[in-house]
């Protein structure tokens, strides 16, 4: 489970310019209110377009059509199964740019979970458009030994080369889905 995830737009995230292939990444960035991301906040994801991965605005969280609220949260084992997320995982995936996510403990304990030397965090999600608003869920997997003391689901991390064959190759998102994620550090 993802319910909060940090995004800073410091000088570290110059990663984000070795991905992206417009420039639009600067303006995008300065829309962004950094630090912690809430379901149905507006923040940054990564979506193919043509031949290029661009940035692009995207409110957290699908409607929740049999309640209020919103889910922001796909399970990668049956998101294919799914009917409000199965035409998004063939067609419309994008990568969730963050600097980390919080998980609690049983205790309500709240700790980030990161990436080891690294500035960014790649969360593998889905969206869709409702009402003309783009929206975005984040796919999450059973946690690996790295996260399952503090709790049992994990976002699907990427790590940055998986980037373009997450976005482009529906066969190897499948496989990225049922591989493992990387070990992951807390603080």
């Amino acid at each position: 489970m993802c319910g909060r995830y940090t995004f800073f737009t410091d000088k570290k995230l110059q990663e984000i310019d070795e991905i992206v292939e417009q420039v639009s990444n600067e303006i995008l960035l300065e829309q962004v209110e950094a630090g912690e991301i809430f379901p149905t906040n507006a923040a940054p994801v990564l979506i193919p377009y043509g031949d290029v991965v661009i940035p692009r605005l995207m409110i957290w969280g699908f409607p929740n059509f049999r309640n209020k609220g919103v889910i922001i949260n796909a399970r990668s084992e049956t998101a294919g199964e799914s009917r409000m997320f199965r035409s998004s995982l063939k067609q419309r995936r994008c990568v969730v740019l963050s600097t980390g996510f919080y998980e609690w403990d049983g205790a309500k304990n709240r700790f980030l979970f990161n990436v080891p030397d690294s500035g960014m965090l790649y969360m593998a999600g889905l969206f869709d458009r409702f009402d003309g608003q783009d929206r975005f869920v984040i796919l999450t997997r059973a946690a690996n030994a790295s996260v399952e003391k503090i709790h049992d689901r994990m976002p699907v991390v990427l790590l940055k080369d998986q980037i373009r064959d997450w976005l482009y190759d529906f066969d190897q998102a499948k496989a990225i889905l049922s591989g493992d994620c990387p070990d992951l550090i807390k603080n």
